[in-house]
């Protein structure tokens, strides 16, 4: 990594097509190290936020007067607007500074969780989640690119170990503290919320002192049309696949309705797209096979990976009778997994430049671990089923970060924002589809266990194929014991289904192409394509320079002899 200085400006006589960088300077090693861990916290507000309200929901509903529907609600519109808004943050960060927009996140967030905190409806709290959920979207994605601006492709694998640390804290701290919270009668299920925002405004303060990434002026083509196209098709297609099977028949009309509606929003989204000066997704991108590839990974890992882990807390709470706080630790193993594979696998991959075969041994590894929880049931030995998660984590850590890697080292620097988000948007779009298809086969599995178990009791099914977590413990003993039983014979499918997923993102990552890591971040990318620009911009200057002279000598020359025929007796001193 270089710590020299870089500056790239145009000629006063040079043309600016879209508006080259003005003073791009690199940062020392000491304040990238310091600004790595204001967004480290940032990163860790984020994913702590998505974890700690989930042992809170079922005490929140009721305290709120909410229905089933409702709750549903709550989660999904985080969801939406994280989603739904993630390409267009990733863009912004390429025309804009990124310092601003990750305090801007952090705003938005810390506003969303206040509001959320002093919700006294359901409807206010679902508005107060969409709007941590545009919070969200923008950390998620600007951390990972913030970073890919700070450090080389090839110096990032060194951090990949603190970024999985922070991830798996947050992951196993969350329901830790909302259960916590949810038990503690003086703090009260408001504090699942208001917790945040003290880390939040730290975060905010850290950065602030601490990143100091220069500012790329460029002239702004914001394309609104196109982001509110992307925003709407996609928030369309989430509603379907989230809610189909649940509030409404997937085969229903307005199934229908919500699958073409999203369709059409978003073919028109890719015309607009293809026409704009700056999309939100530069469709350009998808001309480079590996990311293609990738985003097709991206989306196997996503249905794979956020489907199963949903249903993973569903199966040791309800199969297994244990608490949330406890199911949360069973899941221990995989995120302790998850963290030793991305830390290793980063360091290997500083150390010798190449990146591939870890993402391969990655894919093979979840497909492994998928396949093994393929064959539990009700009556599987923890101890066995914890093993077969730390597989599955090791194959976590070796794909996911891995896979924004690849990407991020084939675009060039101009385009590292729209990239990266790109990436993490297709992920996050497929996890919300796994939740909706792998509960549906789920429900699907379990209702036919239930009545097949009942049945054999002779007793009747009317109704009782729906028994869940809500009414469980009201049910008579036999009932109940058939209804864990089947939570727990019927899980076993959804890995299945994961584990098939997981082959696909496999075959994806085999024909993506290995190309050597970069030795530059993505600043001084951007300063080496500056200086490039310059030194065209002023050959071509000095070339129209010398043309114009030449044309101005050859006038001279000729006008003797056009004006009568006469002959300049000086003109041989001068040739």
């Amino acid at each position: 990594m270089k710590n020299t200085e870089a500056e790239a400006s145009p000629p006063a006589t040079s043309p600016e097509p879209t508006g080259s960088p003005m003073s791009i300077e690199t940062m020392t090693h000491r304040q990238r190290i310091e600004a790595l861990v204001g967004l480290l916290l940032g990163m860790f507000v984020a994913f702590l936020s998505s974890t700690i309200v989930s042992n809170a929901l079922p005490v929140i509903i009721p305290a709120l007067h909410g229905t089933q529907d409702q709750y549903t609600w709550v989660v999904v519109a985080t969801l939406l607007a994280s989603t739904a808004t993630t390409p267009i943050w990733g863009k912004f960060s390429d025309l804009v500074s990124k310092k601003l927009l990750v305090q801007l996140a952090l705003a938005v967030f810390t506003l969303g969780s206040v509001l959320a905190g002093f919700s006294h409806t359901v409807p206010m709290l679902i508005g107060a989640r969409v709007i941590q959920g545009l919070g969200l979207g923008g950390l998620q994605a600007l951390v990972l690119i913030v970073i890919a601006a700070m450090f080389s492709p090839r110096e990032r694998g060194r951090y990949q170990g603190p970024i999985a640390a922070v991830m798996a804290v947050a992951t196993i701290a969350g329901p830790l503290i909302g259960g916590v919270i949810v038990d503690t009668s003086w703090l009260g299920w408001r504090w699942t919320f208001f917790a945040c925002v003290p880390l939040a405004v730290v975060a905010m303060l850290v950065i602030q002192r601490t990143l100091n990434l220069p500012i790329v002026r460029r002239k702004v083509q914001i394309d609104y049309l196109g982001a509110t196209l992307i925003a709407a098709g996609v928030s369309v297609l989430l509603i379907w696949v989230t809610l189909a099977g649940k509030s409404f028949e997937w085969t229903s009309a307005l199934s229908f309705a919500l699958v073409i509606g999203s369709i059409l929003v978003l073919a028109l989204a890719v015309f607009v797209e293809s026409k704009a000066a700056e999309p939100i997704i530069p469709l350009h991108l998808f001309r480079d096979r590996t990311t293609t590839l990738a985003t097709i990974a991206s989306i196997s890992v996503g249905v794979a990976l956020f489907g199963s882990a949903v249903f993973l807390g569903q199966y040791f709470q309800i199969s297994r009778g244990y608490s949330p706080t406890i199911a949360g630790l069973l899941s221990l193993p995989m995120i302790l997994g998850s963290m030793i594979s991305s830390g290793v696998s980063g360091a290997l991959i500083t150390k010798f430049g190449r990146w591939k075969g870890f993402l391969v041994g990655g894919a093979v590894f979840m497909s492994i671990g998928f396949f093994l929880l393929a064959t539990i049931d009700h009556t599987t030995s923890i101890v066995l089923i914890g093993a077969y998660l730390l597989v599955l984590g090791l194959g976590m850590g070796c794909v996911m970060q891995n896979l924004v890697l690849a990407v991020q080292n084939t675009v060039a620097a101009k385009d590292l924002g729209s990239a990266t988000s790109t990436v993490s948007f297709f992920r996050s779009l497929g996890g919300a589809a796994g939740v909706s298809v792998l509960g549906a086969v789920l429900s699907n599995h379990v209702a036919s266990l239930i009545a097949k178990g009942l049945a054999a009791l002779g007793i009747d099914t009317g109704g009782m194929g729906a028994a869940g977590l809500n009414n469980l413990n009201e049910l008579p003993g036999p009932i109940q014991e058939i209804v864990r039983a089947s939570y727990g014979d019927a899980t076993a499918r959804i890995f299945l289904v994961s584990a098939v997923i997981s082959v696909l993102a496999f075959v994806a990552i085999i024909f993506i192409r290995e190309v050597k890591l970069r030795d530059e971040s993505g600043l001084e990318q951007l300063a080496s394509t500056a200086a490039e620009e310059s030194g065209v911009a002023e050959a071509i200057a000095g070339q129209v320079l010398t043309s114009e002279a030449l044309n101005a000598d050859t006038l001279e020359a000729d006008a003797p002899e056009s004006a009568g025929g006469l002959s300049d007796p000086l003109a041989p001193q001068r040739a």
